[in-house]
Formats: C-alpha cells, structure tokens, sequence
C-alpha cells in the first residue's frame, strides 16, 4: 500500500507558444485518492491525458506501475514505443471523461463489454459476466440492456466508470465526473466514486465539488499557471491554504453541503 502507483516527474507540455504544464511533479500510493483543483485553463486535464499517453510531454516522465508510460529506456536515451504497445499500456489507466463519450448504438452492456474484449481480457461470456457485476456496483443492473440516449447523464456517467473499471486499470483517472451533470444528478455519480475510494481504488480526479473533494480525497492537489502552488491533506490544503491564489480560489469556490460518510 506504500507503493506509488502514478509517479510523474518534471513534466512540461505546450500546445504552440503556450506552456500548459511547466514542470509538474507528483505521487499517487496505491489505494489513494489525488484530487486536483484549480481554475480553468490550470493545467488539471491536460495533466491527466499526459498521465496516460493521450498527450506526449515535451520533458520530463510517467510511471504507472512502476512501468515508464509510452517509451522504453535505452541506455541514457528514451525511444517512443509502438502505437500497440501504448495502448497496452493504456489498458492500466481508466479515463472517465466529462461527456460520457459511450457509443450510442451498443447497449450499456457491450458499452462495458467492448474495451476488455478487444484487449482479450478474457472470454464473451466471461467479460459479460464481469460487466454485469461492475454495473451492479454503479446501480444499474437494471439498465443492461438499454442504450445510452434512454439514459440520464448520471446514469451515462455511472456507465462510463463501469466501462473504465472493466479493463482492470492500475488507476483510474476522472476529469471533473460531474461537470456535465444536472445538479440533481451530481449526488449519484460522487457517491459511486466514494464507493470506489473506499473500496481502495487508486484515482486521480479533476473536480471542482470542493467538500466531495474535501471527504474523498487523500491528497489536494493546487494547480494555477500549469505549476503545483501546494499539496497536502484536504486538511491543510482547504482549511489552512499557504498560499494567495489557493485562497483566492477557496473563497470564490460554492460549497455544497458535507456529505455523510456512513
């Protein structure tokens, strides 16, 4: 359990003249939970597509695992890997995205059941048997057999980290899960991530729900300006920040009432 699973380590990436990312360090242990907060435009989601390959880093590197994500070492030098050997890869870190991104003419099953079909995770009515279960968990072994459009975006969501799940990911990463959400059906979606979290699911998650952050989270994350401003127990972080712009930023935060955590 002391173990880092995400291991990420002087991290820059730029799209044209902007720098995004500028030298980002950080840790995740297995079975922990990183929340990463800050303004738009911080750096917290291009953070995440870096962590699994999606975007490529100007410098620096990623560890899922233990495992260097998307090159393999040669002496001093860093060579990229295949495109097949990065979508392996790939297959250690579930991405929840904010726009569900299901495919509208399977159903919520073969939703769950396409990605660890296609990696040969094992056998149809192996893989189906595991969605079943995975869409049990999120609330939805009812909802088997419909399809994505029949559905709340709550629902759409809860399917998306079923899907996530079912590839048996070292990590999963969530950018901000609830941002596309009616306010009514927030509630649904942050309750089966606290399942996940204290099920000891290792997750990185983008939010701006301050007290689910706040009761899921064993580390804050701050991030302005593509930099960590500061980092800590939800504790320190959102009760006593260092920091100007991370208080800035609380002060202007809604907060939405404690959760119980029963």
């Amino acid at each position: 359990m002391n173990e880092s699973t995400v291991d990420m380590r002087d991290i820059h990436k730029r799209f044209g003249a902007v720098e995004v990312l500028r030298g980002v360090d950080f840790q995740v242990r297995r079975g922990e939970v990183a929340a990463l907060l800050g303004p738009s435009g911080s750096g917290k989601s291009t953070l995440l597509r870096v962590l699994n390959h999606l975007e490529r880093a100007e410098r620096g590197r990623v560890s899922i695992d233990g495992e260097l994500m998307g090159y393999h070492r040669s002496g001093s030098r860093l060579h990229e890997l295949k495109e097949k050997d990065i979508l392996r890869q790939r297959r250690k870190v579930g991405f929840v995205f904010q726009n569900f991104n299901l495919f509208p003419h399977l159903t919520v099953l073969d939703n769950v059941v396409e990605a660890p079909l296609a990696a040969r995770l094992g056998s149809k009515a192996e893989l189906r048997e595991v969605a079943r279960t995975l869409l049990s968990r999120v609330g939805l072994a009812d909802k088997i057999q419909a399809y994505p459009g029949q559905l709340s975006g709550g629902q759409q969501q809860r399917v998306a980290i079923a899907r996530a799940l079912a590839q048996r990911p070292k990590v999963l990463l969530l950018d901000e899960p609830t941002s596309a959400l009616d306010p009514e059906l927030v509630d649904e979606v942050l309750d089966v991530i606290k399942d996940l979290a204290r099920a000891g699911t290792t997750m990185v998650v983008v939010t701006h729900e301050i007290e689910f952050a706040r009761e899921v989270a064993d580390t804050i994350i701050f991030m302005d300006g593509g930099v960590i401003i500061e980092q800590g127990p939800p504790s320190e972080i959102l009760d006593h920040p260092q920091h100007f712009r991370t208080r800035a930023f609380l002060s202007k935060a809604p907060l939405s009432p404690p959760h119980s955590k029963e």
